[in-house]
């Protein structure tokens, strides 16, 4: 361990805290966008003071931005005394909705038992604050290094990343020449290195009918039953299916490595806004998103057609039954080489810092190394970072204060051995 790093982290211990507690505390729920503008200028101006040269930047035009919700994004640089490779690290600063089952506010950063609580507190704001200390005690103890150091805070990661790393990508911000090394600090545990993720697609079915008066339904064509139907043929066929599917990839949890499908949401009726009063009709439309993950081993095309060979059976079997079918999202599966410069580097800052080897994992779910490598074409890309995969998004979320600054220290050792060119 470099006792020198491991020291000027320890004695940000307190920052770091504060620094996590103070990103809680803006209320950055994604869906609508709330408070991304004023989070990405408090990291900015927090940079600035460090040396960082800092820009924000907005995803115009990407789903979801508007005047009132601008998807405002915040990257900043530090350049050293001469050139070399570039690490970046990426953290998204958008949490989801806080829900009910809270015993603490999800907003206020509460510490206790050694633990800071909020929402986004380990998904992803601890790995957020984890990563400025990281790179602050690194600029300490190595004032001269070759290369370069970027960190950003980017939007909407958990409505796809359009808006964020997505549109930064297509901007040139994750490519090289400009960029060599990305890590994410997602929260996948302090001493596991996550290589990538199961792949996804998106998409909205519909089913058709025909409006009618809610008193005689057999004047019209009900599209709640149709769907009704299709949600039955999934039930009897495709999820007993997927759920013989299994991968390679060290997926976790152990669950994970089986082919999923996830019924996200359903909407039928004269209506999208319910107010909790009945319409009396027959519905004309009714749409189901669904969410499927797959594996490696897995065709994207044999993924889509499990899917429409049911509803084009339903179309042979059921009378008026019409349907349309939208992509919304698809994304490859991804898995990075092992021996790949970044995950050589973190891997070291972890055997220096617990005295172990790492666990190489594969995400559940996507994050934002889809885009890096599929808009940026940039493939040296993880994920690392501190907190429990299991408690993002769930009432009491936490993240361990320890967790933190020994994740700051496994970063901060990355730093040195990517930007030494000791790999």
């Amino acid at each position: 361990m470099d006792e020198k790093l491991s020291r000027a982290i320890e004695k940000r211990r307190d920052d770091l805290v504060a620094l996590t507690r103070d990103l809680i505390r803006f209320p950055t729920v994604n869906p609508p966008g709330e408070a991304y503008t004023p989070c990405a200028e408090f990291i900015a101006q927090r940079l600035k003071k460090s040396g960082f040269e800092t820009q924000l930047i907005r995803g115009e035009g990407t789903p979801g931005d508007t005047d009132r919700y601008p998807r405002t994004n915040i990257v900043a640089r530090f350049d050293g005394r001469t050139h070399g490779q570039t690490v970046h690290f990426n953290s998204h600063i958008d949490v989801v909705d806080a829900g009910e089952g809270w015993t603490v506010d999800p907003f206020e950063g509460v510490v206790k038992d050694g633990k800071v609580y909020g929402r986004g507190a380990c998904d992803m704001k601890g790995g957020l604050a984890a990563s400025i200390i990281a790179a602050e005690a690194f600029l300490e103890v190595y004032p001269d290094f070759a290369g370069s150091i970027e960190i950003s805070g980017t939007v909407d990661e958990e409505s796809g990343g359009f808006g964020g790393v997505a549109y930064l990508a297509s901007k040139g911000f994750f490519s090289k020449p400009r960029v060599d090394h990305v890590i994410i600090p997602e929260p996948l545990n302090k001493d596991r290195i996550c290589l990538g993720h199961r792949g996804v697609w998106w998409a909205e079915i519909e089913t058709k009918g025909e409006i009618a008066h809610g008193s005689m339904p057999f004047l019209g064509d009900c599209a709640v039953r149709h769907m009704g139907a299709v949600l039955d043929a999934f039930e009897k066929e495709l999820f007993p299916a997927l759920d013989k599917k299994q991968t390679r990839m060290p997926v976790v949890p152990e669950g994970a490595k089986r082919s999923t499908m996830n019924i996200n949401s359903i909407h039928g009726g004269q209506t999208d806004d319910y107010s909790g009063l009945p319409s009396p009709n027959v519905p004309d439309s009714c749409r189901l998103t669904i969410d499927r993950r797959f594996l490696l081993e897995e065709d994207l095309a044999e993924v889509k057609r499990e899917v429409t060979s049911i509803l084009d059976r339903l179309q042979w079997e059921r009378p008026k039954f019409h349907y349309n079918i939208r992509d919304i999202m698809e994304v490859q599966p991804l898995m990075t080489e092992r021996d790949a410069p970044v995950v050589t580097a973190v891997a070291q800052g972890i055997r220096d810092v617990f005295g172990k080897e790492p666990e190489y994992v594969i995400s559940p779910g996507t994050y934002d190394q889809k885009h890096i490598a599929r808009i940026g074409l940039l493939h040296d890309c993880i994920a690392y970072g501190p907190g429990i995969l299991d408690l993002a998004h769930r009432p009491d979320e936490y993240v361990g204060i320890e967790d933190m600054v020994e994740s700051a220290k496994v970063m901060a050792l990355g730093l040195k051995v990517l930007l030494s060119g000791s790999i």
